[in-house]
């Protein structure tokens, strides 16, 4: 069974911050060649999950309004276009969705309109990044394009066809408690948050707060229970020296790879990027 057929890989319905789009192909020679349940605890954008062919997945993320969109994407697919038709590319209106995440009820809007507006504000927000302050508010300012396609239509409903195809469960929860969801058999893809490479060195966090050496070793310690457990894993990350400490007696090999969001484009150059695997 071929698990990924480059012609046949659905384009994600969003940028995301340490998205795999562009260095798909140099990591799929480290994915297992038959996958029956794929399981990506930080989903993210799902470049890996929409490029992969498996029987049934478990998705999920920490961040509760990219979750909604992945729902209404598989779920509610017409109305989530109509609304996002509406929209416009202008700073007035940008300035206002932006500000929904202020409402005492915002979690009491309908769905659809929290995932309209997480999709609007990455296609119209500044480099494309969904960003949140310690409140939980997003302060990326409005970008600045020259044409920006707010609705693409065709992609939306490629990735919503994919959804619903795929045997999937779409979760919103710590990474940690999937484990007792996951199946003997699966392939786990992990792409957390990066350990920075140096102490000066910030993850732009799309969640309140960021991920310090202790989160990463309680990641670690994850990865060795699936180990225990024999189920597969691979995990991407920073050539930080920790991340060989941690997953000392794993195979790791280092790719090259391209930044494809950073506020100063002068800095996205190809970085070296750590493959981490048991198998």
């Amino acid at each position: 069974m071929q698990v990924f057929d480059k012609t046949a890989v659905v384009k994600p319905f969003i940028k995301w911050v340490g998205g795999k789009v562009t260095n798909l192909p140099k990591l799929m020679q480290f994915v297992p060649d038959t996958i029956d349940t794929y399981v990506e605890p930080f989903v993210g954008c799902g470049a890996m999950y929409f490029g992969l062919k498996f029987n049934r997945a478990i998705i999920n993320d920490i961040n509760a309004e990219l979750i909604c969109a992945y729902r209404q994407v598989r779920d509610h697919t017409a109305e989530l276009k109509a609304l996002l038709n509406t929209f416009r590319y202008e700073k007035e209106q940008y300035l206002m969705i932006r500000s929904w995440d202020r409402e005492p009820d915002f979690l009491k809007r309908p769905e659809v309109e929290r995932a309209a507006r997480l999709i609007y504000l990455i296609k119209t927000g500044y480099n494309g990044l969904y960003r949140v302050n310690k409140k939980n508010f997003n302060n990326v300012p409005l970008g600045r394009y020259e044409k920006v396609k707010i609705c693409d239509e065709e992609r939306l409903d490629k990735c919503s066809l994919y959804l619903r195809q795929h045997e999937t469960e779409i979760c919103n929860q710590d990474y940690y408690t999937l484990l007792d969801k996951i199946p003997p058999n699966a392939f786990v893809y992990l792409d957390p948050p990066y350990h920075p490479l140096t102490g000066t060195a910030k993850f732009t966090s799309y969640m309140p707060g960021v991920w310090a050496e202790t989160e990463q070793r309680r990641l670690g310690e994850f990865c060795r229970e699936l180990d225990r457990r024999g189920i597969k894993f691979m995990q991407t990350n920073s050539t930080a020296p920790l991340l060989y400490e941690l997953y000392r007696g794993f195979n790791m090999t280092t790719v090259d790879a391209k930044r494809n969001i950073n506020s100063d484009v002068t800095k996205r150059q190809p970085i070296k990027e750590l493959v981490i695997t048991n198998y």
